[in-house]
């Protein structure tokens, strides 16, 4: 960790600059170096300043955040934090898109100035700073880079393939934008039912599963409590609820503790499918910080399931998928368009 945080804010709002200024300036261990009014002068002070983190707003005159993104990540590539509003959905399609080119989280911009708002969201804006400065990013990635030939490999000897009867996803830090390439490969009338815990800011899920929608062949949305997974729709977990899946396919929404801090667990929702579908169920664990996921990838592995883990050069933290490799329960390791592919594969119709 760094001893102090070298931030750069971007936003037009010299009222919003000053209330996240404020709210950065408040705890121990960040600086903010510069203040910037909009994209072009954001891309500019991040070429001169070198910040740790850059906390970027969406609407912009002149250059907006998804276009200040994408040339960031082009010519310094630097960890970027979206700050959005929760409530629009244009200003959550452009957020998501700008982590889709290379921003790592997104977080809830301030609404008022009541006590409890400041706290509450000065909470998220500290957290995800201070998280995302350790992390080190590359220039912009892109689905067409090709992965080397030595990270198609198997983990464990190949076993017999069973046609899943679902598809299991975790993913956290730059989740968003490698499901996007994964699910937009999959036809409408894909034949499983996909469920998937994305760990993201509470509030944005529900515009999360939106922008999926939009951008993907399937139908994606927020899961629901008994509803029935059905073949071709993407299931997303709500916020601060575990996702699980009972007997018969049927979506069970629990409120018991965090599992390793998650609420909703990539883990909890791994170790349901292991006990509800045992050798015809598929997991995939991409990019994110720590090691949610990994138990929950034992039970399915001993159930007789199959482990994907995505490749450590396509990921922009290596944190999941290096726990799950590492404790010898993952059968390939894929970048995510060869994760695509599979899931093509495993189609019985194809």
């Amino acid at each position: 960790m760094k001893d102090s945080i070298r931030v750069l804010v971007v936003d037009d709002s010299v009222v919003v600059r000053t209330i996240l200024v404020s709210m950065l300036r408040s705890v121990p261990g960040f600086d903010v170096i510069g203040e910037a009014r909009d994209g072009l002068e954001a891309v500019e002070m991040v070429g001169r300043l070198h910040p740790d983190v850059v906390t970027m707003d969406i609407r912009m005159p002149r250059m907006n955040g998804l276009e200040a993104t994408r040339q960031i990540m082009r010519t310094t590539p630097t960890p970027i934090v979206v700050v959005a509003t929760s409530i629009y959905e244009s200003d959550l399609n452009i957020a998501f898109a700008a982590i889709e080119a290379g921003a790592l989280t997104v977080v809830e911009k301030p609404k008022g100035l009541s006590p409890e708002d400041f706290e509450a969201v000065r909470d998220q804006l500290v957290t995800a700073v201070r998280l995302m400065a350790d992390v080190h990013v590359v220039t912009l990635w892109t689905p067409e880079r090709q992965m080397p030939d030595a990270s198609r490999r198997p983990i464990t000897p190949p076993r017999p393939v069973v046609r899943p009867e679902m598809v299991a996803i975790g993913a956290s830090t730059g989740g968003p934008g490698v499901l996007h390439e994964i699910l937009s490969k999959l036809p409408v009338d894909y034949s499983l039912p996909v469920a998937a815990v994305q760990h993201i800011t509470p509030g944005f899920g529900p515009g999360f599963a939106h922008w999926l929608d939009s951008i993907t062949p399937l139908s994606v949305g927020v899961a629901t409590e008994g509803e029935r997974l059905v073949p071709g729709r993407v299931y997303i977990a709500p916020d601060d609820v575990h996702l699980t899946i009972a007997k018969g396919g049927m979506v069970h929404l629990e409120n018991s503790p965090p599992l390793s801090g998650r609420r909703p667990s990539v883990t909890r929702l791994f170790e349901t499918v292991a006990a509800s579908y045992g050798a015809k169920a598929l997991a995939v664990i991409l990019t994110g910080m720590g090691d949610d996921g990994a138990d929950g990838l034992v039970a399915l592995r001993r159930s007789g399931g199959r482990v994907i883990a995505q490749t450590e050069e396509s990921c922009v933290v290596f944190g999941m998928p290096k726990v799950a490799i590492d404790r010898g329960i993952v059968d390939q390791v894929l970048g995510p368009g060869e994760i695509a592919s599979l899931l093509l594969a495993l189609d019985g119709r194809r």
